[in-house]
């Protein structure tokens, strides 16, 4: 029974995915976590340019379609002009190109950004639990409440150092807990395909 293939069934007309490419995505990224880990600091600087071309993008999109619709006489249209539109996709534009000409005074903005994010979302959650105290599971938001705020207070007063080195090791995780879970995925789906347990 152990060497008997086991074909799955197609769900909704779709083949049944495949065991060898969860494997392969699992390996390269577990890989490229590890390179990312072995040098977080050139990591943190890669990703920082590399939101500064997605802002870049997004603002010759923005503009481009804030010109196409000119001729639009909408509601909209009549309140902000194309004026408006065209200025955030400038406004993208320009901030991408500090991003990117200045990488690392954009990590140490994104970090303090990100910081701000898990100390005001710490403080909501931490506030909406304990107006909810007569639900029984209550503590367990108050405590993640309480874990981002000290997260992200954790990070502000580490600055400018955490620049550094977190935007790195956030992506060399989410790569390498990533991997693991598609080479696991892909493992359970080849055991399947075997016909093992």
């Amino acid at each position: 029974m152990s060497g008997r293939r086991i074909d799955f069934p197609s769900i909704a007309g779709r083949p049944a995915p495949r065991a060898g490419w969860f494997i392969a995505l699992g390996i390269v990224s577990v890989l490229l976590g590890v390179l990312a880990w072995a040098d977080v600091i050139v990591t943190t600087l890669a990703s920082t340019i590399l939101i500064g071309l997605l802002l870049i993008a997004a603002g010759i999109v923005q503009f481009v379609h804030a010109l196409a619709h000119h001729g639009d006489r909408g509601p909209v249209h009549r309140r902000t002009g194309v004026w408006l539109p065209a200025l955030i996709g400038v406004l993208y534009v320009l901030g991408g190109l500090s991003i990117i000409r200045e990488p690392v005074t954009g990590s140490l903005l994104l970090t303090a950004f990100l910081a701000g994010c898990l100390i005001f979302a710490g403080l909501a959650r931490a506030v909406w639990a304990g107006g909810h105290r007569q639900l029984s599971g209550w503590w367990s938001l108050l405590l993640s409440g309480l874990v981002a705020l000290a997260v992200g207070i954790l990070i502000y007063v580490s600055l400018p150092w955490s620049g550094l080195w977190l935007l790195g090791t956030v992506v060399a995780v989410e790569l390498i807990v990533g991997g693991i879970a598609a080479l696991a995925f892909g493992l359970s789906l080849r055991r399947r395909e075997l016909g093992l347990r």
